[in-house]
């Protein structure tokens, strides 16, 4: 058995340890970690029969399923880079990745290539089509062939090329507050030094049952494979439509750990008592954003047995803090201390550590910070600069340049080193002289219990320099949004200042980003409009 070091590593090992094990779960398929072995060499030997040279990028874009698993790991084995697409992006958005990364293979579907064709036209470096539909009959482009699956069953394995841990194992593309989507690029350390940190303070262990509920284009959609695999545990593969869908498999696949957004776990609280009684979880964690407290004490109610962790991450360093379930009562609205293998330090913007209860940047070091963006030198210099003063061990005389992530997240520690969540430096609104974060608006109106789901966000106002908006959709039951209620809760609740200045309601659930997490932006830019 090899040592774990490259990514695919992961599913290779759990294969050794126990062949038969079961791997992963698609709407009721099962598939042992022995059979996505098999699969992972046979997608490795496709891309060799196509001539992928080690380095260079393959892009997968496809629904969770078992072929865009062994597409994933048969990337990494044959030394491949690979970039794994969110199946809700459009076709111009995925081109755009395509070009910016020159990928050269795209695993797909044929329903899928069919509405892509035509923005693939704008695409010259991509080569290869590998659809994973067995008869499928879709036409050739004028620069990149189309293939199935089927049709390289039994070619001989590829060569095992000479990866080492800190090459590129894969690109994540992450949006950014304005412009393009930026390309995170991830080494098989990264990425291998996240699995066994998560799992570790987790306690994930082989009778888990994981379920992917977030796009495996996320990191922490993806971190559901890495840690389960880690462990040899099951992951089961979920695209949802509702969260009636993910409350549903929780009950049916036993699953022991769930790992979501905000916006999902305050859809899976206002769920009737009896949608989804979740008797197997051991515990559910929160990442992506701060979960409500009024949310965390209603999913507390529904899951008693389960252990709640509230998480803390960023694309650019996977994790960063994780606050312990024996702290929840202490101090529920803290985003944790820093997970295993990573330190961070809360700075000013001369790099020193800020005092306790001073707002500074959240700056990360470690096995986890990624190699910076692809294809994106200023950017790159921008957020991966090296160590903050505050992080500096005197005396050392390393040659070495250690390089750290800064966050762009503003946060604050207690007198214990726990850090709570200030706010976002994009997402703070400047009103009247003062920053407010929109985070602590929503937290404001989610304990008021007078709305479903609520974004704040700050629009341009003469005098004020930006308004607080607030954007919300009626609570379960209700037909309408009773806003001067709402304006007058956050009288009561909050300074002068923090109190919006618009309310609006919205019929239905407020807009996603592709990784789920409400669309501040979009909303932003549609209310300035208006």
């Amino acid at each position: 058995m090899t040592g774990t070091y490259l990514l695919h590593h992961l599913v290779s090992n759990a294969a050794g340890r126990a062949r038969e094990a079961i791997a992963l779960t698609h709407r009721g398929r099962h598939l042992s970690y022995g059979a996505l072995q098999s699969r992972v060499e046979e997608f490795a030997a496709s891309l060799a029969a196509l001539g992928l040279r080690p380095g260079e990028r393959v892009a997968i874009y496809l629904e969770k399923r078992f072929e865009t698993v062994a597409g994933i790991f048969g990337t990494s084995r044959t030394g491949a880079v690979f970039v794994p697409a969110n199946p809700l992006l459009k076709p111009a958005q995925l081109a755009y990745i395509l070009v910016d990364c020159n990928v050269r293979v795209l695993l797909t579907s044929a329903a899928r290539l069919r509405q892509l064709q035509p923005a693939l036209d704008a695409c010259p470096r991509l080569s290869h089509v590998l659809l994973c539909d067995d008869d499928a009959v879709v036409r050739a482009s004028r620069h990149f062939q189309v293939h199935h699956l089927a049709g390289f069953r039994g070619v001989p394995p590829s060569p095992i090329p000479p990866t080492v841990e800190s090459d590129i194992a894969a690109i994540l593309y992450t949006s950014g507050s304005t412009g393009q989507p930026k390309g995170v690029v991830l080494s098989h350390r990264n990425m291998l030094a996240g699995a066994e940190s998560v799992a570790g303070y987790l306690g994930n262990r082989a009778d888990d049952v994981l379920l992917a509920a977030l796009p495996l284009s996320f990191d922490a959609g993806f971190s559901q494979l890495t840690t389960g695999f880690h462990v040899g545990a099951r992951v089961v593969l979920l695209d949802y439509l509702f969260p009636r869908d993910v409350a549903n498999c929780i009950d049916t696949e036993g699953v022991t750990g769930l790992t979501a957004v905000p916006p999902l776990w305050i859809q899976l609280a206002q769920l009737a008592e009896g949608a989804c009684r979740g008797n197997s979880l051991r515990y559910f964690a929160n990442t992506g954003g701060r979960m409500p407290l009024t949310t965390l004490q209603a999913l507390r109610v529904r899951f008693p047995q389960a252990r709640p962790y509230l998480m803390y991450g960023l694309t650019e360093a996977f994790r960063a803090t994780f606050l312990p379930p024996d702290q929840i009562d202490l101090r529920p609205d803290s985003i944790g201390r820093a997970i295993p293998n990573a330190e961070v330090a809360v700075v000013r913007e001369d790099g020193s550590e800020c005092a306790v209860g001073e707002p500074g940047e959240l700056v990360q070091r470690g096995p986890l910070v990624a190699q910076g963006y692809w294809n994106d030198p200023a950017r790159t210099a921008q957020r991966f600069r090296p160590l903050p003063e505050a992080m500096r061990r005197s005396g050392h005389g390393s040659p070495h340049v250690e390089i750290a992530v800064f966050s762009g997240d503003t946060v604050r520690r207690d007198d214990e080193g726990y850090l709570y969540f200030v706010g976002r430096s994009d997402d703070m609104i400047k009103t009247s002289g003062y920053r407010v974060s929109p985070t602590e608006v929503e937290e404001a109106v989610y304990a008021s219990a007078l709305v479903g789901e609520c974004a704040a966000f700050g629009i341009p106002h003469p005098t004020l320099g930006e308004a607080i908006c607030l954007v919300a959709a009626p609570p379960v039951g209700a037909v309408e949004l009773d806003a001067a209620a709402i304006v007058a809760h956050c009288r009561n609740q909050l300074p002068a200042f923090m109190v919006p200045a618009r309310v609006e309601a919205l019929d239905g659930a407020l807009p996603k980003n592709p990784n789920g997490k409400v669309d501040r932006v979009a909303l932003a830019r549609r209310f300035s409009a208006e």
